[in-house]
């Protein structure tokens, strides 16, 4: 998994009928679709399915991993551990995250950062949540003013936490990138 990631931070379990909207979503928008258990999908997303014209110059079909962890999902001890080093955001988006779905880039090209975010703001479209995004020390300052912007926190890194309209923001401005 050399690409970028994001986190969706939960403060339940994804109902059914949500993970079988994101299941027919994510069906729609894939050249190729499998199911490797309920609420964890690898895929090759088709980058125009998300509005994504300019590609680089590389192949617009791009492998991406989207995963639901937690309890009764599945890979809680994944889940756990992810979490195992932060500090509770509850003060900063209004929550302790029980759940968390995870959109995850094979690659690593700039059209794999912009495909991850606007992949994660669709999923976010169907099953809500917050964003939770790490960051380089000099993105901060551009996150900060952006619209969807939830908070932006510093303990123990730079993350900004948002909302879909965030995410959508934030790939539209020059040089975007995902910090992993």
């Amino acid at each position: 998994m050399s690409g970028p990631v994001l986190v969706i931070e939960l403060a339940e379990a994804v109902p059914r009928v949500a993970l079988q909207q994101l299941r027919d979503l994510l069906v729609r928008s894939s050249a190729r679709f499998e199911e490797k258990r309920v609420g964890e999908y690898d895929l090759t997303i088709h980058a125009e399915s998300l509005g994504i014209s300019d590609t680089g110059g590389v192949d617009g079909r791009r492998p991406v991993l989207v995963s639901a962890m937690g309890p009764g999902i599945g890979d809680e001890t994944v889940f756990e551990a992810e979490h195992a080093d932060e500090v509770d955001p509850k003060p900063l988006i209004g929550f302790t995250p029980t759940h968390a779905v995870q959109v995850i880039a094979f690659c690593n090209r700039p059209v794999d950062h912009v495909v991850t975010a606007l992949l994660t703001a669709a999923v976010m479209d169907v099953i809500g949540g917050v964003a939770n995004a790490e960051l380089r020390e000099h993105q901060v300052p551009i996150v900060a003013s952006l619209p969807g912007v939830i908070a932006v926190g510093s303990n123990p890194w730079p993350t900004a936490y948002g909302s879909a309209e965030f995410l959508r923001a934030w790939a539209r401005q020059p040089g975007f990138r995902l910090l992993k």
